[in-house]
């Protein structure tokens, strides 16, 4: 009787050694692969890796099918080639069949006869099969799919289903990409708190002899910031493009410069506390005190302090470091009295803990615009500080917006009234940092809230984004309500306190 060519045994393939039966064909591939889990939700090793032990100790019983020693079933037939040498006999040793002698490595005794191999793992559970759903609620859940939320059932007829739907697979695809950003950029930085509780406990425990004004603490927390982003920079990133922006009074402007020109601006400006507290000043005696006047004289001062010159890292970043040390050190040791001490900055003059806030306030914006220009994200101070800095700032509105009315820039007074009583008032709320009352006739006036003709409400970083003259006037209060001229008044002042 003939049997088919392909040597199955006909079309049943009960034919005897005829070969083994064709494999099955492999499953189609997904188009899209699933959505990846997380580790923690699906472990990282099977549990099929792992079988577990025995309660008792003793191994499970054999199989019908397995060998149960020498004496207990007939053994395999080994081949010419077997695992005992080509001498080995072909069949089964008869019950009184001498035993082969063994070799010195070989095991001995009467279980010698019955090592077996390990079993195998288990194989995995194959997937459940697909649900046979409409188009309608597979397009529906998309949507889940993309979240890896879907159950197996559900997965499975997802994927079998973009396999052939192109509308859907496309929808996959822009839901998988919206998945990702929802996940937003985090920061390699250490959380800015962090510095401030180990601190406070370790002072809580052992207080320092000479403590640390806190009006010096906020520049000291931001310059170590700041400090911290610049020692993990490359070489390349220091001549990295920065652009510069505040607002001179009518507009915005800008100044392109680099990482390096940026600390060297900030080394500048720092240095009119130097002076005034008896510190050498990096520009020499001579040099100006407008803020604007010391940043274009150091950058003109040499090659190796133009804006596009590609300074030495550490020729930048250890001057500026040493400094801030040294004006923090002083000011520990010199005591209260040191805090009133006026620092001029050429057209106007701040306290000396005034000036520390506004040191550490520039540094926290350069800082911005340094991770900005290399692409880090960079976080806001800690809440205290920020509140410092929102405060100095609605501290200074009055005397802003006296200047530019007498520059023109701002309308008339109203009402003019003895100095001390109260006046017209507009009422300014930072989300995050509190409420203050700022006066608009004459900053000798009293503030008052039942004199409040006009009320803004800001967030934190639309107030920061205004006082460092990165957002025009018009765009940045969130809700605004009562005199329309003196809320422009006000946030175009506030945009004037940024300078260079």
């Amino acid at each position: 009787m003939s049997r088919p060519e392909d040597g199955t045994g006909g079309p049943g393939g009960t034919g005897r050694g005829d070969g083994p039966p064709p494999a099955p064909e492999p499953a189609e591939a997904p188009r899209i692969p699933p959505p990846r889990p997380a580790a923690e939700d699906s472990g990282r090793w099977p549990a099929h890796w792992h079988p577990a032990p025995p309660a008792d100790g003793v191994p499970p019983p054999r199989g019908p099918q397995e060998p149960q020693g020498p004496s207990h079933g007939p053994q395999q037939p080994r081949g010419p080639q077997g695992p005992h040498g080509p001498h080995e006999p072909q069949g089964p040793r008869g019950p009184h069949e001498p035993q082969r002698p063994r070799g010195p490595h070989e095991p001995q005794g009467p279980h010698a006869e019955s090592r077996d191999p390990l079993p195998a793992p288990p194989a995995p559970p194959a997937p459940p099969p697909a649900p046979q759903l409409s188009h309608g609620v597979l397009k529906s859940l998309l949507g889940a799919w993309a979240l890896a939320a879907c159950s197996p059932e559900e997965t499975a007829a997802v994927e079998a289903h973009l396999n052939h739907c192109n509308p859907c697979a496309d929808e996959a695809l822009r839901l998988r990409e919206a998945v990702g950003l929802l996940h937003t950029e985090q920061s390699l930085d250490l959380d800015p708190l962090l510095r401030s509780r180990v601190l406070a406990g370790c002072l809580g425990r052992r207080p320092a002899r000479i403590p640390v004004p806190d009006w010096a603490g906020v520049y000291d927390a931001e310059a170590a910031r700041l400090d911290a982003l610049l020692r993990d920079m490359g070489e390349a990133e220091w001549r990295a493009p920065v652009r510069l922006r505040w607002f001179d009074g009518r507009r915005q402007v800008g100044r392109d410069t680099t990482v390096a020109g940026v600390i060297g601006h900030l080394m500048a400006v720092d240095g009119i506390l130097a002076a005034s507290l008896g510190l050498p000043d990096p520009l020499g005696a001579d040099a100006p005190g407008d803020p604007e006047a010391r940043t274009e004289a150091y950058w003109h001062g040499g090659p190796e302090r133009s804006p596009e010159a590609a300074a030495e890292p550490e020729a930048v970043r250890e001057p500026w470091r040493e400094q801030g040390h040294a004006l923090v050190r002083t000011v520990s040791f010199a005591g209260r009295g040191a805090r009133m001490r006026s620092v001029p900055y050429g057209g106007f003059s701040l306290p000396l803990r005034d000036s520390f806030v506004d040191r550490a306030f520039e540094c926290w914006v350069h800082a911005g615009d340094i991770a900005e220009a290399i692409d880090y994200p960079y976080e806001p101070p800690a809440s205290a500080h920020l509140r410092r800095m929102v405060d100095l700032c609605a501290r200074l509105l009055p005397d802003a917006l006296a200047q530019r009315r007498r520059a023109g820039l701002a309308g008339p007074p109203r009402r003019l009234g003895a100095a001390g009583e109260p006046g017209r008032t507009l009422h300014l709320e930072v989300e995050g940092s509190g409420h203050w009352y700022i006066p608009l006739d004459s900053p000798a006036a009293l503030p008052s809230e039942a004199e409040t003709v006009a009320r803004i409400a800001l967030d934190r970083e639309a107030f920061y984004q205004l006082a460092a003259g990165h957002v025009p006037p018009e765009e940045a209060a969130a809700g605004q309500i009562g005199d329309p001229e003196a809320i422009r008044d006000v946030l175009f002042a506030t945009a004037s306190l940024s300078r260079l």
